[in-house]
């Protein structure tokens, strides 16, 4: 569809709390910072939170007086009376005509089920789902036998990402790429941490995607919302303070998630992120 051709980057999953927002803003401004042209689009008609960030970024570079780096951004409306196949065709419209122009398009999705969430993981060269590390986050992605710690299938998620997969392929040959980041981690260690891996590496062989370590638990990726800020923003100081231990390590996730996005085709190094 894309032949121009950007690649399309889908924040997804039918479960809401994950973080979809803050990683799919993480990876804009990430990516804007190698030189590479990004453009966003938010399909979360009631919510916004990728949009309001945006929002947000650009009252405080016109307050601040400070260049933040922005992406091309688009938004959907609510509509009841447009059946799914308009809906489509303007999402498919919304891509490609980002694709023109840009590098990359990533679309945030909404935390439940929708046409178009449906839709846009059909066009997704990559998914990204962010997971919580739990197993009532795990249950989107397959049902697990709770005395064996063994999955015995598919989750309601999982089986839309795999329809759509299929829908992908009919239409163009193209494999997608999926990659699950498990989000919020804690940085201690735990029986319920260890069996939630091991249930992850599991379901990643039977699924089909590829399973990668996402943000902890930091307080710092809410606090930066207000001001429309990224870690990818913050420099040797930040508000007129140092900055601390857990705001590197939190910025290094940021760049292993976007090297886990660009590789193996292309490495984040090659481009200096």
């Amino acid at each position: 569809m894309t032949s121009g051709r950007a690649r399309v980057v889908v924040i997804g999953n039918e479960k809401g709390g994950t973080g979809k927002s803050t990683v799919a803003m993480h990876l804009i401004v990430a990516l804007l910072a190698t030189g590479r042209s990004v453009a966003s689009i938010d399909l979360d008609v009631r919510q916004r939170s990728l949009t309001r960030y945006l929002e947000n970024r650009r009252v405080q570079a016109e307050t601040a007086g400070r260049e933040l780096s922005m992406p091309a951004h688009g938004t959907f409306e609510a509509n009841a009376d447009t059946g799914d196949t308009a809906q489509e065709h303007h999402l498919a419209t919304t891509i490609r005509g980002f694709s023109v122009m840009n590098d990359v398009v990533i679309i945030d999705t909404p935390g439940n089920d929708t046409a178009l969430t449906r839709f846009a993981h059909g066009y997704a060269d990559t998914l990204i789902t962010p997971i919580n590390d739990s197993f009532v986050d795990l249950d989107v992605l397959a049902r697990v036998d709770g005395k064996t710690m063994h999955v015995d299938g598919p989750g309601r998620y999982a089986e839309m990402v795999a329809e759509q997969r299929r829908r992908r392929a009919a239409r163009d040959g193209r494999e997608q790429d999926w990659i699950v980041a498990r989000n919020r981690l804690s940085s201690l260690d735990a029986r319920n941490k260890r069996r939630v891996e091991h249930v992850l590496r599991e379901m990643s062989d039977r699924l089909g995607f590829r399973l990668v370590a996402g943000f902890g638990e930091r307080v710092i990726y809410r606090e930066l919302f207000p001001f429309g800020l990224t870690l990818m923003d913050l420099g040797p100081t930040a508000d007129g303070q140092a900055l601390i231990l857990s705001h590197v390590a939190a910025r290094q996730e940021v760049r292993a998630l976007v090297e886990a996005l660009l590789s193996p085709a292309e490495p984040a190094s090659a481009r200096g992120a």
